[in-house]
């Protein structure tokens, strides 16, 4: 199996430095480095990452206008952020751009290493109070105004095109549970619970597991 591929994006040398040299020593791939966003953005796009590990701080944009760029270059890469702050607005605003997961910098090495490796296989990766915060926000979000209808008010179906199977992984997804959980409660292996989310998000035309999330409580299906 290929190493999975990574950059690290933060604009203190010694923290990317030791954030590489721990990836590296736990078998990682870091494809490359760098203390600026756009050019992360510029480099992340010959570098090809799996996941790109990423402060919300730079010194030149935003990490959330970084995760929109990255996005753009590369649709498939899973952004991991990194950072100092655990503000409500700062991890909403970075998951609402597309971030897959959020962990503050305090998190210990050995729960960073495996953080990364969940994010790499597609689950959506908090630090431990903001998980419950942003399936919060998108509960508050699908409460409002026109929740299940569409432009002229009509009932859509819950889950398009989707089969018993997808919808019942997808139910699950929506209560916040990864996949190895998934796999255990529907007694399915884990590369099932990936192909079935997978599938799901190609017919839903999403991006990444927290679009997916936000697809399913918007319906009602974290009920």
């Amino acid at each position: 199996m290929n190493p999975i591929r990574v950059m690290v994006v933060d604009d203190h040398p010694m923290w990317r430095e030791g954030v590489a040299r721990d990836l590296t020593e736990a078998g990682f791939l870091v494809v490359a480095t760098s203390g600026e966003g756009r050019q992360a953005i510029r480099v992340a796009a010959a570098a090809r990452p799996d996941v790109v590990v990423l402060d919300l701080q730079l010194p030149d944009i935003s990490g959330v206008e970084v995760i929109l760029g990255l996005r753009a270059a590369l649709p498939a890469v899973r952004v991991l952020m990194l950072s100092a702050s655990g503000e409500q607005q700062s991890v909403l605003d970075a998951v609402k751009a597309g971030a897959t997961g959020y962990l503050v910098k305090s998190t210990a090495p050995a729960e960073f290493l495996e953080a990364v490796h969940r994010t790499a296989a597609g689950d959506a990766v908090f630090t431990p109070g903001l998980a419950g915060l942003v399936l919060g926000e998108y509960r508050r979000l699908a409460a409002g105004p026109g929740r299940g209808t569409g432009p002229a008010g009509a009932a859509e179906p819950a889950t398009p095109q989707l089969t018993e199977r997808e919808t019942e992984v997808l139910r699950l997804v929506a209560k916040g549970m990864s996949y190895k959980q998934i796999a255990q409660r529907l007694g399915l292996s884990h590369r099932t619970v990936q192909n079935h989310v997978q599938n799901t998000l190609g017919k839903l035309q999403l991006h990444n597991r927290v679009e997916l999330t936000r697809y399913a409580i918007e319906r009602g299906l974290d009920d």
